[in-house]
């Protein structure tokens, strides 16, 4: 096969107009938060809202990571000690971190069977033993339960890969035991639900990403959205060090009052407007990018669909397409998931797992007495999952590189 240059696993899209935009802010002489940022909220308000029928304004707020906005939603929704918030083990370590960042507990909650999304029946088993009183995780052969007690007050669901979760299972259970829904959508950026609703405005909260391998980049940075004025107003506080107004312009405006309070101890999560400008011409592309993005994943999808080695990952009408996690069928393979990306790195193209399970991971296995086992399918998924290079500027020969590189290689180790 063909080796002509390496085939990274991902790559910013960055053109001339992103160029443009960046210069533009470091010759305007601020290049901290200010009137970008301020643009980028509004303007990414508005690809967002839609006809409201009804609901509440939709704020925006720029932060500088998604790990950032997840801290701050779980803040203004008064997680504190003690608190248990349920996320999917499979999931980058952010999505549990910011709990502890609180001193909340984590409580993981298994996949659904053949998805890479937190199963709402897991979640509602979860939450009925903790109503009852008991602890999280039930012991094998009914001897039991073990794990964290006390009481639920938040859910955060992953969009994996860009797929929304089944939002409305998730809700209908969030809302019967009182919990805060706060979306984590660091995936999903535009996925869209099939009533056409957008991924991360479906729950209390929703936090994207806009880090460097993300559909929509700033190189580092996130947003955050809700309906809630008062969360709205909490995360606004918050994310500038518990400042009881805006100073962004203290210095370049001669009329600007240099007085401020400080009304809670905040933290320093505001986004730059340098990069706020490059997010604001990654957004007014976003329709081109997800095309770019569906082109690819389809040109997988028809390659490896017949290969009986090999399992498609879910997806639907609202995929944003951020990742192509394929799942090898090790029943009928000679190699192992490691060795079958030794082989394809071997050929100089790029590849990653997304994500080892969280349970797996020593901090939080031996905080909670966990094993590997206790969160099967969790397990089953990441053993088999391989996530493929896929970002717009791809060129088609790369593609078929890609395509060419994993059939040979689960060709030459079918077992049956």
């Amino acid at each position: 096969m063909s080796r002509d240059k390496n085939i990274p696993f991902a790559r910013p899209c960055i053109g001339p107009e992103e160029e443009a935009a960046v210069l533009r802010v470091l010759r305007s002489g601020w290049l901290t938060t200010g009137r970008e940022a301020l643009a980028f909220e509004a303007e990414f308000t508005r690809f967002l809202e839609g006809p409201r029928g009804g609901l509440p304004p939709l704020h925006s707020l720029t932060v500088n990571s998604a790990t950032s906005g997840l801290h701050l939603a779980l803040e203004a929704c008064g997680i504190g000690a003690g608190d248990l918030v349920l996320v999917p083990s499979y999931t980058f370590v952010s999505t549990a971190e910011v709990v502890r960042y609180l001193q909340g507990e984590v409580v993981f909650v298994d996949t659904a069977p053949g998805t890479f999304h937190i199963d709402p029946k897991a979640l509602e088993a979860t939450l009925a033993r903790l109503r009852r009183g008991e602890a999280a995780y039930p012991k094998p052969h009914g001897s039991g339960s073990f794990g964290p007690r006390g009481t639920p007050k938040a859910v955060i669901p992953v969009h994996y890969g860009g797929l929304p979760c089944a939002m409305d299972a998730i809700i209908t259970i969030a809302r019967q035991y009182g919990l805060k829904v706060i979306e984590d959508a660091a995936h999903a950026f535009p996925s869209q639900l099939s009533n056409g609703t957008w991924a991360g405005t479906i729950g209390d909260l929703g936090v994207f990403s806009f880090y460097a391998t993300k559909t929509l980049t700033t190189a580092e940075g996130g947003m955050v959205v809700s309906r809630d004025q008062e969360i709205a107003r909490r995360i606004r506080l918050m994310r500038s060090h518990g400042i009881d107004r805006s100073v962004w312009n203290r210095y370049t405006d001669t009329r600007a009052s240099w007085y401020y309070e400080v009304v809670a101890a905040g933290y320093k999560y505001n986004m730059p407007d340098l990069l706020a400008a490059l997010g604001r011409v990654q957004l007014a592309r976003a329709g081109e990018l997800l095309d770019r993005r569906k082109k690819i994943a389809a040109r997988y999808d028809a390659a490896f669909q017949d290969e009986g080695s090999l399992s498609l990952p879910p997806t639907g009408p609202g995929d944003a397409r951020h990742l192509y996690p394929l799942r090898l069928n090790l029943e009928i393979l000679s190699i192992s998931r490691d060795g079958f990306i030794e082989k394809i790195q071997a050929a100089d193209v790029g590849v990653s797992v997304h994500f080892i399970p969280l349970h797996s991971m020593p901090y939080y296995r031996e905080r909670y007495g966990l094993t590997e086992g206790d969160l099967p399918e969790s397990m089953r998924s990441f053993q088999r999952a391989i996530s493929l290079p896929l970002w717009p500027m791809m060129q088609d020969s790369e593609v078929e590189r890609v395509i060419e590189v994993v059939k040979t290689i689960a060709q030459e180790h079918r077992s049956a």
